[in-house]
């Protein structure tokens, strides 16, 4: 399974981005998929996923600012997020994870909220 994301930048505060994440290889229906973060110096942390049932959990962090959505029939998942703070500046990876147990990663996106 490969990941390919795409979508970061460099924004405003209070800006918008979206990230953009497409899944190939062979995918099983049964999975989850979303978007951690890690900032420098800082450990990897959960931004937003969601299940392949429609199940999303969030970061307390961006509830209200980012939505999570998806495409199963495309496995593609997106992240818009609204209302960018300094704080939001990360490089962001895609991920998916089966419900079997398999865990795959992207390589990462650079999302820098600066003014």
């Amino acid at each position: 399974v490969q990941l390919q994301a795409s979508g970061g930048g460099l924004v405003q505060p209070g800006g918008s981005l979206r990230l953009s994440c497409a899944a190939s290889g062979r995918i099983f229906r049964r999975n989850i998929m979303g978007w951690y973060r890690q900032a420098p110096g800082k450990r990897r942390e959960l931004v937003a996923i969601m299940a392949d049932a429609g199940d999303t959990n969030y970061a307390d962090s961006v509830k209200g600012r980012f939505t999570i959505s998806r495409d199963n029939a495309k496995n593609t998942v997106d992240l818009q997020m609204n209302s960018l703070e300094p704080e939001d500046t990360a490089v962001y990876f895609c991920n998916l994870r089966h419900i079997a147990g398999s865990e795959y990663w992207g390589r990462g996106t650079l999302v820098t909220v600066s003014s």
